[in-house]
């Protein structure tokens, strides 16, 4: 049986940890490379920092930013924001990334995912899918959940994949924040059609819902709010996730 993996996201705006629901509202929630320190300290498999204002802001993620946390961390890190081409994927590899996150840049020129994979290997490139329902399916939003675009999701996903994505982090984003839970039946209809690992993310409020995620078909959970809150750490969600007969990586 594989192992699960549980991963803290940090949103990162200013240098600054935020947090908000369905993208919006944000709020401090600390400094990223502290907050990334207690988390592997507490177990975390890996730990995701998407910098939510790059893309909007028409920049690039912060590199210093990138090279705060790998200081502090050993476990593998995903990176994302403002990821336009392989230079700007290139720099957050230089910079202590493990992975790189794209989602506006490939769904504008899904090219691109082809030539990252091509340049650094499939397993550094995910694609960040955020989807929300429209109708009986789900659509593509980018520009960090504020702009949807006439893309199916699932299709989408599908189509990564075939270009060289190696990983999808899903996020719905009528759940982002709200704690109400994953949208599984989003989670099932994607991990049913690509064989690349797929990441939930968006509504965990407890170890539950995560349970739930994995079952539904994800290969880790990934949450913010329930940590940054001290609602629960990541220890707690492990120990809960092997009580239930997940397998967690140790």
């Amino acid at each position: 049986m594989l192992t699960r993996r549980v991963i803290p996201c940090l949103d990162v705006r200013d240098g600054r940890v935020v947090k908000g629901v369905r993208f919006k509202d944000l709020r401090d929630a600390g400094d990223p490379a502290e907050l990334a320190a207690a988390y592997e300290a507490q177990g975390a498999d890996e730990i995701v920092v998407l910098d939510v204002s790059a893309t909007p802001e028409g920049r690039k993620a912060a590199a210093h930013t990138v090279q705060a946390v790998r200081a502090r961390i050993g476990i593998p890190l995903t990176v994302g924001g403002g990821v336009r081409g392989a230079d700007d994927a290139a720099r957050l590899l230089m910079s202590g990334a493990d992975k790189v996150g794209v989602n506006t840049a490939a769904v504008e020129r899904p090219q691109l995912l082809a030539e990252l994979a091509e340049r650094f290997g499939s397993q550094c490139v995910v694609l960040a899918l955020d989807a929300q329902r429209h109708g009986p399916s789900w659509r593509v939003v980018v520009r960090s959940g504020t702009v949807p675009v006439e893309l199916d999701a699932i299709e989408w996903a599908r189509d990564a994949q075939n270009l060289g994505a190696g990983e999808i982090l899903l996020t719905s984003v009528d759940r982002d924040g709200t704690g109400h839970g994953y949208d599984l039946e989003l989670l099932s209809a994607i991990s049913g059609k690509v064989h690349v690992p797929v990441i939930a993310s968006g509504g965990a409020s407890s170890a539950d819902d995560m349970a739930r995620a994995l079952r539904a078909g994800a290969d880790a959970v990934l949450a913010a709010s329930i940590f940054h809150t001290g609602m629960f750490t990541v220890a707690d969600v492990k120990r809960d996730l092997l009580a239930r007969g997940l397998e967690m990586r140790p």
